[in-house]
């Protein structure tokens, strides 16, 4: 795509700054406020630009959740062309940069897709059951977080205060525990009833699911970060999304560190990727036996437990590349 304006939005609850930038310089800046009177006053103004064709227009923006809601609702029904972009991958491809404020921003994100317009990947709007499924997947979190802040520092405090007073702080906290405990299991008969009226989903969270580890949210959380596997659609790439690849740590002959993963992997999946690497050493029994033997022939458990978990994650995407759910004793027709 040949693209003639860059339009960079700093979006934050209140103001979205945009900066227009046509041939690597900035055209003109403008704040308004986040919403949909806002985005149309901007829209009336960048129409009133002499050659400016919506079609040859790319709007490029950060991460930052509910907040882009308004702007890219209007975008996608203008049908114009969207670049959603992480705020690291931004700030980190620009070099030392000095100070910071809104208009900046903008016409930095704006400079990004500038430099950048060969290789954007513009982004599509996903199916909206599966954001209703990301919307239920966030509300679980909260939830165990909320039950993790009551339950864990009675757990810790146990033995070191008196006994009394333990006891009545159990007791006060208990139905509340009780209470989001409930609202777990809700939330989670909630995402099961959801996959179970979509066909794609239901498909794809069976096909997961027949894998020995993998859980009913692990499998849905996998749904939602590959975009039904349109977004990422090889195991590697997932593997380095998740911070479960390992990577090389060298350079010339002075350093020759050790072989290992990015801390920039979404700690979420990875959290339930090694959760179901755990189940599998101690259910699977093919992956208990190598997990055994590796660890017996002197590896570090660690190491072991994330090659079981790229293990899983190449399962997962062989069975969905391929349509058909997991068998213990496949045998290629081939062999």
């Amino acid at each position: 795509m040949d693209y003639k304006h860059f339009i960079g939005i700093d979006v934050s609850k209140k103001w979205l700054d945009f900066a227009v930038v046509v041939e690597g310089n900035v055209l003109f800046h403008l704040q308004v406020n986040n919403s949909k009177d806002g985005i149309s006053e901007f829209m009336n103004q960048l129409f009133k630009q002499p050659n400016y064709q919506a079609n040859t227009s790319l709007f490029c923006m950060e991460h930052t959740g509910v907040y882009n809601n308004h702007l890219i609702s209007f975008l996608t029904k203008m049908k114009t062309n969207i670049c959603i972009e992480s705020g690291r991958q931004i700030k980190q491809s620009q070099g030392i940069q000095r100070g910071k404020n809104d208009k900046v921003d903008a016409e930095r994100i704006a400079l990004y897709a500038y430099k950048n317009r060969d290789y954007i990947r513009k982004w599509a709007p996903k199916r909206e059951v599966v954001v209703k499924l990301k919307y239920l997947l966030s509300l679980r979190d909260r939830l165990i977080n909320a039950s993790k802040q009551l339950s864990t520092p009675m757990k810790e405090d146990s033995g070191f205060i008196d006994k009394n007073l333990s006891k009545r702080i159990t007791t006060l906290s208990k139905r509340t525990i009780t209470s989001l405990k409930k609202d777990i299991a809700d939330v989670d008969e909630e995402i099961l009833q959801l996959i179970q009226t979509d066909v794609e989903l239901k498909r794809l969270f069976t096909i997961i699911t027949s894998i020995k580890g993998v859980g009913a949210i692990t499998a849905a959380q996998i749904l939602i970060t590959t975009n039904e596997f349109k977004d990422i659609n090889s195991p590697k790439k997932f593997a380095c999304y998740c911070g479960v690849a390992p990577f090389e740590h060298s350079s010339g002959s002075s350093i020759r560190g050790k072989t290992r993963v990015s801390q920039l992997g979404n700690k979420n999946v990875k959290r339930l990727l090694h959760m179901a690497a755990m189940v599998s050493v101690m259910y699977n029994e093919e992956l208990k036996l190598y997990y055994q033997r590796k660890v017996e022939a002197g590896k570090n458990k660690m190491l072991v437990l994330n090659a079981v978990r790229n293990k899983l994650i190449h399962r997962i995407f062989s069975c969905v590349k391929h349509d058909r759910l997991y068998e213990n004793n496949y045998q290629n027709v081939l062999a």
